[in-house]
C-alpha cells in the first residue's frame, strides 16, 4: 500500500509534517498534495497536544514548486480560460498561505534541499526557517514568464524587506544556503544529516513553554502585521488580561519563586 502524500508525526508536542512525493521532488501544484497539506495543517492546529509544527520534504528536495511539465500541457489547469484559471488558483494553491498564516502554533520550515518557486514561497509562509547545507532557494517565476500566484510576493516582502525581495523576484536567480543565511532568509544552516535534529531542538524550546501562551503570542504577532499601534495595544491588553487568569501563568510564577522547573498543563 502506497504511503500518504503527506506524513504527520506528533511527539513531545511537536508535529512534523512531511511532503512525501520524493520522486517528483514534492511539487505542490497538484490537488492531491494541496489537499494533503491542508488536512495535515488542520489536524495539527486542532490538536491541543501540539505546540509547534515542523514542515519538511522527503527525499532530496524540500519542494520543487509547480510541475513545469504540467504547465506545458495544453489540457492542464494552467491553460484554462483566464477566469477559470484564476478560480483554480483561489480554490487550489492559494488555500495554503491562508492556512499557514492562520495557524496559531509556530511553524518551522526544515529545508532539506531545493525550495524552488512555490516551494521557496512555502518556506516564507512559515514563521522560521532552518536550512540544510544542501538547500537552495529560487523565486524563479519570472524565468517562466509568470508571477508568484501563491502570495509569495506578500510573504517575501515581509520577511526580507523590499530591496532583497525585489532583487530575488526580478532576477529569478537561485541562491544557496550560505547566501540565504546572509540575506536573513534562514535562521541557520546546518549539516544535512543534522537538519531535523536541529529543527526539533528549536521546536523543543517552544514546546516547553505554556501552550496557550504560545498560541496567543502567535496571534499577537499576526495582529501586529496589520494593526496600527493604538488598536494593537488594545488587543495586547485584552490578551494579557486573559493570560493572567491561566493556570500555567500561576504555575510559572510559583516555579520561579520556588526555583524549580515549571509543569505546564495547557490550562
Amino acid at each position: 500500500m502506497a504511503e500518504p502524500i503527506v506524513l504527520v508525526d506528533v511527539k513531545d508536542r511537536i508535529a512534523t509534517v512531511t511532503m512525501n512525493d520524493p520522486d517528483r521532488r514534492n511539487p505542490i501544484s497538484g490537488m492531491e498534495m494541496i489537499e494533503g497539506l491542508l488536512a495535515a495543517f488542520a489536524s495539527v492546529e486542532a490538536n491541543p497536544d501540539v505546540s509547534v509544527m515542523i514542515l519538511t520534504g522527503a527525499g532530496s528536495a524540500f519542494c520543487a514548486g509547480g510541475d513545469i511539465k504540467e504547465m506545458a500541457n495544453p489540457d492542464s489547469t494552467f491553460r484554462k480560460a483566464p477566469l477559470d484559471a484564476a478560480e483554480s488558483y483561489i480554490k487550489g494553491i492559494q488555500r495554503l498561505p491562508i492556512a499557514l498564516y492562520n495557524m496559531d502554533i509556530p511553524t518551522i520550515a526544515a529545508i532539506n534541499g531545493p525550495a524552488i518557486g512555490a516551494g521557496c514561497d512555502l518556506t516564507m509562509m512559515c514563521d522560521m526557517r532552518v536550512a540544510s547545507e544542501r538547500a537552495k532557494f529560487g523565486e524563479v517565476f519570472v524565468n517562466l514568464g509568470i508571477i508568484p500566484g501563491d502570495a509569495g510576493s506578500w510573504f517575501l516582502l515581509r520577511r526580507l524587506g523590499h530591496q532583497k525581495a525585489a532583487e530575488l523576484t526580478f532576477s529569478g536567480r537561485v541562491i544557496d544556503a550560505a547566501e540565504a543565511l546572509k540575506m536573513d532568509m534562514v535562521l541557520e544552516v546546518v549539516p544535512h544529516d543534522d537538519l531535523l535534529e536541529k529543527a526539533r531542538e528549536r521546536a523543543a524550546v517552544i514546546a516547553a513553554k505554556p501552550p496557550r501562551t504560545i498560541r496567543t503570542s502567535k496571534r499577537l504577532l499576526r495582529n501586529a502585521e496589520r494593526m496600527d499601534l493604538p488598536d494593537f495595544l488594545n488587543t495586547a491588553a485584552a490578551f494579557q488580561a486573559l493570560m493572567h487568569q491561566t493556570t500555567d501563568h500561576h504555575e510559572a510564577l510559583a516555579a520561579f519563586i520556588e526555583k524549580r522547573a515549571p509543569k505546564y498543563t495547557g490550562n
